[in-house]
């Protein structure tokens, strides 16, 4: 009887919390749903989150600047990291200020990126140039940046 009472038990909350941001960051919305989808109740889940923010262990800025660092590095560009970080219910304004500490050159970037996939010649087709533009965007680039990306990669421009 007592190994059923023992399965019966609902989760500790603070611990499974925890060992979730021991792994790596998660923003606050990302560990609810988690903590939700082990069985943990939302007011159990909300007091957990709440003592490990105050302990520091859970950051929203931290969050934020862990995730457009490793989206930076797998060569997405500010327009999809924007949305992205929209998706975690984090307020705008630390979206944008930490945007704009990100201090990222997006042109280096899309190019690094695009050499990646084409080369000069490639783009010398005009069905090709359009798909490395149409790559770019879906990578998350504007389309200014993408054209002129494009552009500079096909004229051989090393100086970009």
């Amino acid at each position: 009887m007592a190994g059923k009472r023992d399965r019966d038990t609902p989760p500790d909350a603070y611990n499974k919390a925890l060992s979730l941001l021991v792994r790596r960051e998660h923003s606050r919305r990302e560990l609810s749903r988690k903590l939700r989808a082990r069985g943990i109740e939302a007011e159990a889940a909300d007091a957990a989150m709440d003592k490990l923010a105050g302990q520091g262990f859970q950051n929203e800025a931290r969050f934020a600047q862990s995730l457009v660092r490793s989206r930076v590095n797998g060569g997405h560009g500010p327009v999809r990291i924007r949305a992205e970080l929209g998706t975690h219910g984090l307020p705008s304004e630390l979206i944008e200020h930490v945007m704009e500490a990100c201090e990222t050159d997006w042109e280096q970037s899309a190019r690094a990126v695009l050499e990646r996939r084409h080369s000069s010649a490639d783009l010398a087709d005009p069905n090709k140039r359009r798909k490395a533009v149409e790559f770019l965007l879906r990578r998350g680039f504007a389309l200014d940046l993408a054209y002129a990306t494009v552009a500079r990669l096909r004229a051989g421009d090393d100086e970009a």
